[in-house]
């Protein structure tokens, strides 16, 4: 038998992708693909934990599996709409580690020279540990949402200091309270005012870029204001900055632009008294608008439900929204508790983020026993793949949809990682058993296409199409039928082969 070579795994993970991929609008296996997704979509129908687990966490493992159908939805949901009450010892140990991520901008401009990356640079690394290894995984991804919808990019000129307050006062903050809170804790942020140049806005030279993104990424969304707003909201929240001794948030009543304003149903005679509650009265209204409720309740079933959101649940959760006034913890249990969320099974794509840290929590790897280098792998490979936390420079915040992160150089990215994991190759420091294939398969079954049968429902949940089996082994010159033991000799060496193609499987991209 030929020896599987690198090559021959990316060839095989091409050619398994390639059995049902072709003719398809999207040619990768982050598509809905017919075999797969219809497999799949029947699996998680009959198992609705499984389901919940691949939308709500990022990555099922069996401890959380087992937890799920311990709890049963409801008592999961409600555990994991509690954070406070969840262990984190795992993860905080890791976050130790990254002192700068949560830090507050003057514990970083005493301990960082100015203008350092290193914030920057422990929080992306704090964001892919907490992914992977809190227990708290439907308040991280709670957490990812909201902070690519009041994106703030990290690095970007001028937030060295304040970005990693900005994730622990805004973002984490208020990830389980309103959104009305979080988008006024957003709007006097220094890291927000000075990516949005608001800091520069004054009423002699209002600048319109931060109004424009409150109202068109932020609240209503596009075709729900007039330049003629733009204009009057820049002006009305003129005085807004940033002190330049301080570096925190000031009102500064002598730059703001006062006069009588009408914008979005909004009404105020915004006197030099009360500009600042002027201001703040008007993202209290944004906050509150029905179109708001609208587009955060549909960005919620892009996210979690499916690419083309169910309009019934978006009118549901819409109206959950405004009854709730803006809490955020109802939408999430309405959404996932829903029927349109119990039959979306196969209809949502990983990115690069959630493949990686997928793969790490399926394959039952650990943190580094000391240092964060594996942290910092996975970082430059999330990078190279356009995908590391933050780093989306326009403020739009990373797209939600498959066909974003659909391209055969994005899917041989995912192939070699997958690989590199499970071969322990690279990063070589994460913990991991000490046999990864008996931790996956702790009974060996009697045939090679037993085996990917049970190395794919361990990681995926269900058994591969024939056909992909089939290629599947082709790179260890074995048939599904080929007898297996425990005296093997191939077997040690193929292994991590088998579980990095099982890995590379069209169902294994599905959320």
């Amino acid at each position: 038998m030929t020896k599987p070579t690198r090559r021959t795994v990316l060839a095989g993970s091409v050619a398994t992708a390639a059995l049902t991929v072709t003719g398809l609008a999207v040619e990768t296996p982050a598509a809905a693909l017919a075999a797969p997704v219809s497999d799949l979509a029947r699996a998680m129908g009959d198992d609705p934990i499984a389901h919940l687990l691949r939308r709500a966490t990022f990555g099922a493992t069996p401890e959380s599996l087992a937890e799920g159908r311990r709890l049963g939805v409801n008592g999961w949901l409600d555990r994991q709409l509690d954070p406070a009450r969840i262990s984190d010892t795992r993860c905080d140990g890791v976050l130790k580690r990254l002192p700068m991520a949560g830090a507050d901008p003057v514990t970083v401009r005493a301990t960082l020279p100015k203008d350092s990356y290193d914030a920057f640079k422990q929080l992306g690394r704090a964001a892919i540990a907490r992914a992977a290894w809190s227990e708290r995984q439907l308040f991280e991804q709670a957490v990812a949402f909201w902070a690519n919808h009041l994106h703030v990019a990290a690095p970007s000129s001028g937030v060295w200091d304040t970005r990693a307050d900005y994730d622990t006062t805004v973002i984490r903050k208020h990830a389980f309270g309103k959104f009305a809170d979080m988008l006024r804790a957003s709007a006097r942020h220094p890291a927000m005012l000075t990516y949005l140049d608001q800091r520069s806005s004054t009423k002699a030279h209002p600048n319109e870029n931060y109004a424009r993104e409150l109202m068109e990424l932020h609240t209503v969304g596009v075709g729900h204001y007039s330049e003629a707003d733009v204009l009057a909201a820049a002006r009305l929240l003129t005085g807004m900055t940033v002190g330049k001794s301080s570096r925190a948030y000031v009102y500064d009543a002598s730059l703001h632009a006062t006069g009588a304003v009408d914008v979005q149903g909004f009404r105020h005679a915004n006197t030099a008294a009360d500009g600042e509650a002027a201001a703040f009265a008007f993202i209290d209204h944004l906050a509150r608008r029905p179109e708001t409720a609208e587009r955060i309740a549909r960005k919620l079933c892009v996210r979690f439900v499916a690419d083309s959101a169910p309009e019934s649940l978006v009118a549901k959760l819409k109206k959950i929204y405004l009854d709730n006034d803006t809490a955020i913890v109802p939408l999430l249990r309405a959404l996932f508790l829903s029927p349109e969320f119990a039959g979306s099974a196969g209809q949502k794509a990983r990115t690069p983020f959630e493949d990686a840290v997928a793969t790490i929590r399926a394959l039952g790897l650990g943190p580094d026993a000391s240092g964060v280098k594996s942290l910092d792998a996975l970082y430059n490979h999330l990078v190279q793949a356009g995908n590391a936390p933050f780093r989306w420079s326009p403020p739009n915040g990373y797209p939600d949809v498959a066909a974003a992160w659909a391209s055969p150089s994005a899917f041989l990215l995912r192939c070699n990682l997958h690989l590199n994991l499970a071969a322990g190759w690279y990063p070589k420091q994460l913990a991991r058993p000490a046999d990864l294939l008996k931790s996956l398969v702790p009974v060996l079954p009697g045939t090679y296409g037993a085996l990917v049968d049970a190395l794919a429902v361990r990681l995926i949940g269900v058994k591969l199409p024939a056909a992909h089996t089939a290629a599947v082994l082709s790179v260890a010159g074995k048939l599904p039928t080929s007898p297996l033991t425990a005296k093997d000799k191939s077997l040690a060496g193929a292994a991590p082969y088998l579980i990095a193609l099982v890995l590379d499987s069209p169902s294994f991209q599905l959320r």
